[in-house]
């Protein structure tokens, strides 16, 4: 208890309970605006999606170009699910969860012995075969006409309870998270994305791991998709084209990629300031792509990670111990 007292004392612990205050409450402040709290609840969205994403990439070293299919499985699979069987939406989204866990071990198992050139080929060829074969196999998923889906909350005439559904699904997936990067396997993780060989070297199940925090990944995606389809009632298969992927690569990109929270307000900034750039047409996209190739070039560890580092001291440590990597693998 004394620790949890202490860390809120910190400047990042006064940050971070401010930022969860300020979620708490914006519900009070834009409710006259629905507009802008649909807004905020996909922001959320892509936050999970990009911290996620942010966890396989800047702390286990694996760039996959399947995230958006994970979370599509989830929502087709969660949706498909109550469509034929008629269960709660609660159970069709936990069994889409496991299925994009599944599909997640499935593919972690087949590629991540291999370099990471492979696991972005595969997975590109597996975004697209899935967005296929959703859009051949309409009488199941119904294609291009999308899948329709019963709301979160039937009887509610107001978003404000899906707010609170999105963003406490954000603080959780990131608490849990920053437990998993800050433990063990979080260690093992962080050090076979240093050095795999070492790692292996000093006794790390190298592929183990790696399975692991891609079918956490791939769970996170899965329960976001699962949630976020009965929010919006419909989907289709453009949710799993290249160029939705490539958005949540940016977001974490240009928040931070090897900063959970970083990639997450990156994410949730990134998505408002689209929506308030959508008057200048597709020079909005023009913005956003300078922005990217600004943080790539003076900024390669994120825009806000940066700032975060600087002000709060917050980030990854870049450096590992050999002997303290060694004595957690013999435990």
């Amino acid at each position: 208890m004394n620790r949890i007292t202490n860390t809120f004392r910190q400047p990042v612990g006064i940050a971070v309970l401010g930022g969860l205050v300020l979620m708490l409450i914006l519900p009070v402040f834009i409710r006259p605006y629905p507009y802008w709290l649909h807004v905020l609840i996909t922001a959320y969205f892509y936050a999970i999606l990009a911290s996620s994403w942010a966890l396989l990439a800047g702390y286990g070293g694996q760039f996959s170009f399947a995230h958006m299919a994970f979370m599509a499985i989830g929502a087709y699979v969660g949706g498909l699910v109550t469509l034929h069987l008629n269960l709660p939406v609660i159970v069709s989204v936990v069994i889409g969860t496991l299925a994009a866990g599944l599909a997640g071990l499935i593919i972690g198992a087949l590629t991540l012995r291999f370099k990471a050139a492979y696991l972005a080929l595969f997975t590109i060829a597996f975004s697209e075969i899935l967005r296929t074969i959703i859009r051949a196999e309409a009488q199941i998923t119904r294609g291009d006409r999308g899948l329709k889906l019963d709301p979160l909350f039937p009887d509610s005439i107001s978003r404000i309870p899906d707010y609170y559904v999105f963003a406490l699904l954000l603080i959780i997936s990131l608490a849990f998270m920053y437990w998993l990067v800050q433990s063990r396997t979080g260690l093992f993780i962080r050090a076979i994305r240093e050095d795999e060989e070492a790692a292996a070297a000093r006794g790390v199940d190298v592929v183990r791991y790696k399975v692991l925090v891609f079918v956490i990944t791939s769970m996170i995606a899965g329960i976001a998709g699962a949630i976020f389809a009965n929010y919006v009632t419909i989907i289709t298969p453009n949710i799993i084209v290249i160029p939705q992927m490539g958005l949540v690569i940016a977001m974490a990109i240009i928040g931070g990629v090897e900063s959970l929270i970083a990639a997450a307000i990156g994410a949730i900034l990134i998505q408002i300031s689209l929506e308030l750039l959508r008057e200048f047409g597709a020079w909005r996209m023009v913005i956003f792509g300078a922005l990217l190739i600004v943080t790539l070039r003076f900024a390669s560890a994120g825009l806000l990670a940066t700032i975060f580092k600087r002000v709060f001291n917050l980030g990854p440590k870049a450096e590992l111990r050999k002997g303290t990597v060694e004595g957690a693998a013999e435990d």
